[in-house]
């Protein structure tokens, strides 16, 4: 038997196959956080290459994890997941709670994506607790030896939330200035953002109310109510869905 080839029935093995292929656990995550474009695909797994990505969904297509129906119109298609990917979505929970609980966070912080992490953190804003008219919130990330990168978030009434990763010439309304590792570490519950904040690694500069009100509209994480094994008691109690 070839090094490379599993016993095929062994269920594990099986399973295996499917969902080993790298990136394939990543995409379908993706998918099941409301992503179902292309485009937007792309933009939460910025580290697959189109060509590759384009590969990989035509890969779980033919193995029965997604399934590529007409867009709402002809110009795109859009990738849904199938009843048999959706059985997958708790087992894939399961095992992100075990990584957060069990790898420390200076292995976990060790390797950052800004852009990720935006793109996730855009997704998961109380549009309630910020002003119902248009705002604008400007991120400016800091990770040495590079230079500060900034991202805006846009929000318009009865649109969902725009990530823009150059400047629009839109007035901000808020500027939070931040460590890249501080900004990740308070999101994902390794610490939090009142402890941060009062470190100086992050500063909010602008409008009083969405500065104060900073935990309510920006959500944490769904990790980040998991107590870690680095951790004295939770970092947060903040738990929401992701």
């Amino acid at each position: 038997m070839s090094e490379t080839a599993y016993p095929l029935f062994c269920p594990v093995a099986m399973a295996a196959e499917i969902i080993e292929p790298r990136w394939t656990l990543l995409v379908l995550c993706e998918l099941w956080s409301g992503s179902t474009r292309f485009n937007q695909i792309q933009r939460g797994v910025p580290g697959m290459s189109p060509g590759l990505l384009s590969k990989r969904l035509r890969d779980m297509e033919a193995k029965g994890l997604v399934m590529r129906v007409a867009g709402r119109t002809k110009d795109f298609s859009e990738y849904l997941t199938t009843p048999l990917a959706d059985e997958l979505e708790p087992v894939v929970r399961q095992l992100g709670e075990w990584a957060h609980r069990n790898i420390r966070s200076e292995v976990s912080l060790d390797h950052l994506d800004a852009r990720l992490l935006m793109w996730n953190i855009r997704r998961k804003i109380n549009r309630l607790e910020l002003p119902q008219h248009a705002c604008v919130i400007q991120f400016t990330l800091k990770h040495p030896p590079g230079a500060p990168v900034s991202y805006w978030l846009v929000f318009k009434p009865g649109i969902e939330p725009d990530l823009c990763y150059a400047d629009q010439g839109f007035p901000v309304d808020l500027f939070i200035i931040s460590e890249l590792r501080a900004l990740t570490s308070a999101w994902m519950g390794h610490s939090s953002f009142e402890t941060e904040i009062a470190a100086g690694r992050i500063s909010l500069v602008g409008h009083q109310i969405m500065a104060r009100n900073l935990t309510k509209w920006l959500i944490t994480s769904s990790y980040a109510g998991i107590c870690v094994s680095d951790d004295v008691g939770c970092a947060s109690s903040r738990i929401a869905a992701e």
